[in-house]
């Protein structure tokens, strides 16, 4: 395995170095590239990226969208430049310091033991985790189960995620993912219909250190409604194959 720790930013700087701050270590002795993706942040952002490529170095590699495109377009990118590097898996992180770093190891590890799967976080919340998170989550899963006929997805939305590079990026020259706050919905449905197995472990969460939330609860839960419409829509279509699937794997 050739590692790497991807980073979509967004209007989260400073919260962004702190993470830098905590995986570097890890990173270093591992021989794990950090990539961060500049998603057309303003000044004040760019300039804390440009201080951890002056404090770490090659360490880590920034990629830029001259305008905000959304989490999506961000991942994509920054997976593209990590098959690019040669990077076999990416742990997607995200940048506001919601997720406990010290976690990367295990899913690592995990990863190590099933380099065909994607290797999912899903959220242990502490006292900060707003109610209605709670229940959005509960609501996706629900049906992330029922467009996927699979048991055992205990989270889609959680973005703490390790993908094999090379068969995500296979999809992605083809496939569309939704560009902002249904990607990480979006994207684990539709490696699932691939055939890519997965498996789910917990990390802890906290809300966002910096007090800076991109999530947007009107748009962004329509949003996510109208992905899982189109989803129901594509179960139906996809039926037999689920079916086959379902039969074979008994």
């Amino acid at each position: 395995m050739k590692k790497a720790i991807l980073i979509p930013v967004y209007n989260h700087g400073k919260a962004c170095m702190g993470v830098v701050k905590s995986i570097e270590p890890y990173c270093r002795e591992n021989d794990v590239q950090i990539i961060l993706v500049d998603d057309g942040n303003g000044e004040e952002t760019k300039s804390c990226l440009s201080e951890l490529v002056r404090t770490y170095g090659p360490l880590v590699d920034v990629v830029v969208n001259e305008k905000n495109c959304g989490k999506g377009v961000a991942f994509r990118k920054g997976i593209f430049r990590a098959q690019e590097l040669g990077t076999t898996h990416v742990l997607q992180l995200d940048a506001d310091g919601q997720h406990d770093a010290s976690r990367c190891q295990f899913f690592f590890e995990r990863a190590e033991q099933n380099q065909g799967a994607m290797i999912c976080g899903y959220p242990e919340y502490d006292e900060t985790a707003p109610e209605h998170r709670k229940n959005a989550h509960k609501f996706a899963n629900m049906w992330c189960e029922i467009v996927t006929w699979q048991r055992g997805i205990v989270d889609s939305l959680c973005g703490f995620r390790i993908y094999p590079v090379d068969e995500t990026c296979r999809f992605l020259k083809h496939g569309h993912i939704d560009s902002r706050m249904g990607f990480d919905i979006d994207i684990l449905i539709k490696l699932i219909w691939r055939g890519v197995p997965f498996e789910f472990y917990p990390v802890r969460v906290t809300y966002p250190s910096d007090g800076v939330s991109n999530f947007r609860a009107f748009r962004d839960n329509v949003r996510i409604s109208w992905v899982f419409t189109k989803f129901c829509c594509g179960m139906i279509i996809r039926s037999p194959m689920l079916l086959w699937r379902k039969i074979r794997g008994r």
